[in-house]
């Protein structure tokens, strides 16, 4: 039988979100360092079939087509509603993702598979122009079966492909000489709040460290801030040479998370 001390009652005091347009954001917690996870991932105006959770400085929602929980504040409070929605939801609840802290938490009363620590990054403003960022050109559908074919072959572990749901962009990189694509990148969206998020940024193995990579992540973050306001990624938290990247280009480095999968009984 499984202990369920602090984390878990207050788990069970949060109260299930009824279907109001700013439930999630009652608490100001958006306002918070740490918390960009809410304010650029959870839509203001709630989408229709959004089930979400609030407790005393944490709230919660649940991307039911992946069955993840995403949640926002004190990592205890956090963690208590993680609990909430996989004990209350157990058919419907697979993945968490919350503040650092939130998997220990949880893993005592639930066990917790495939741990990931990484930072969601943001910006407000244009990057500084990097050099080679004026031979990025935009990509259609028609160069679909060559992106995949790149990623395929250079990132296996992309995050997104072409033709994904949610992806508004594709843009890449070609060879002077005979026109073949060495780096390539989209920009998608949150599946909430249609934030913009940069994804699948990819260079040919053999021409890494001569900046390929900056010059496209730069182009498509003054596109999606042009156009959006901001951009948002994200970043493991064991990739140096991306963060000096991201570090570089202005990107916001104040909103470490976790996740992991639930392994429910």
């Amino acid at each position: 039988m499984l202990d369920f001390p602090t984390t878990f009652l207050r788990a069970m005091q949060a109260t299930t979100l009824a279907p109001r347009a700013a439930d999630l954001f009652t608490q100001g917690l958006e306002r918070r360092t740490g918390s960009a996870l809410l304010r650029f991932g959870a839509a203001r105006q709630r989408p229709a079939g959004r089930t979400g959770w609030t407790g005393d400085g944490a709230v919660a929602w649940l991307d039911d087509t992946r069955g993840h929980v995403w949640s926002v504040g004190e990592p205890d409070a956090a963690a208590g509603l993680v609990l909430r929605a996989a004990l209350t939801r157990p058919d419907r609840v697979r993945e968490f993702t919350g503040p650092r802290g939130t998997e220990t938490l949880v893993g005592r009363h639930l066990p917790v598979a495939d741990v990931v620590e990484w930072i969601f990054r943001w910006t407000l403003a244009e990057p500084p122009v990097q050099r080679g960022e004026d031979r990025v050109t935009a990509l259609d559908e028609s160069h679909h079966d060559e992106l995949l074919a790149f990623l395929n072959t250079h990132s296996p572990a992309h995050s997104t492909g072409p033709g994904a749901e949610g992806v508004s962009l594709w843009a890449g990189i070609r060879d002077p000489e005979d026109g073949r694509l060495i780096a390539c990148g989209a920009l998608s969206s949150l599946r909430d709040s249609g934030a913009p998020l940069m994804a699948s940024v990819a260079t040919d193995a053999a021409l890494r460290g001569q900046g390929l990579g900056a010059a496209l992540t730069s182009w498509l973050t003054r596109h999606a801030v042009r156009r959006h306001g901001f951009c948002t990624l994200w970043q493991l938290a064991d990739n140096t040479p991306a963060e000096r990247l991201y570090d570089r280009l202005g990107y916001r480095n104040e909103d470490p998370c976790v996740s992991g999968r639930l392994i429910t009984p």
